[in-house]
């Protein structure tokens, strides 16, 4: 990836700390999602052009907080600091689209691929090749141009393309990831609730634990 993506250097104090330098860390971000945010709507408007109906449910985007950037950096043994955050992460900025179907996915996707507002970096495609905890789902990562404080910046935008029943698998996903803690009975009682809402058989309890341990 071109290292002008994201370059933000020495602009900006070395570490994620007060609230004064997250808004300034974050401010070419918010402008990238407002961009990419309007290729979002665009796209929505052709596909339901084409297809004579609405497919898109759900459209929200977020910005990883400063503690999750810290936390991240950290895993990948690296320091803690806006630079590495800018060169390193990707997700800093995501986008997630929720669709009536796997078909309205690969759509969308293509439609978002032509848009000449960003440059498509690459995709990986989570629901032809599922992860081992049988998530699912279509990431998209694009790099949009931004002009924050007279620099011309190129910002990584990761956008996430699902069905609802991969939205729903996710969210379960994610808590077993990310919150290991939790009573194993309740967390049992949540997957096996959306086996059985969504039809899911392929992923069984006893493999979650062994892939969380």
């Amino acid at each position: 990836m071109s290292s002008s993506i994201c370059a933000q250097k020495s602009n900006y104090p070395p570490v994620l700390a007060d609230h004064q330098f997250c808004e300034t860390f974050y401010q070419p971000y918010r402008l990238a999602v407002q961009t990419a945010f309007a290729m979002l709507c665009h796209a929505r408007s052709l596909l339901r052009s084409d297809l004579g109906e609405e497919t898109v449910q759900q459209m929200t985007f977020r910005l990883k907080s400063p503690q999750s950037i810290s936390g991240k950096l950290r895993k990948k043994k690296l320091p803690v600091s806006c630079d590495a955050a800018s060169a390193a992460l990707h997700d800093i900025a995501g986008l997630r689209v929720v669709l009536t179907s796997v078909s309205a996915v690969y759509r969308f996707a293509a439609l978002l691929t032509a848009s000449p507002l960003a440059e498509f970096v690459s995709c990986r495609d989570y629901i032809a090749e599922p992860k081992q905890s049988g998530y699912q789902s279509l990431h998209l990562l694009m790099v949009v141009p931004v002009i924050d404080r007279g620099q011309h910046l190129l910002i990584p935008i990761e956008i996430q393309l699902r069905t609802s029943q991969m939205d729903a698998w996710a969210v379960i996903d994610h808590e077993a990831c990310y919150k290991p803690h939790r009573e194993t009975e309740s967390e049992d009682r949540c997957i096996a609730a959306a086996q059985s809402s969504m039809g899911i058989s392929f992923f069984s309890l006893d493999a979650r634990r062994s892939i969380r341990s």
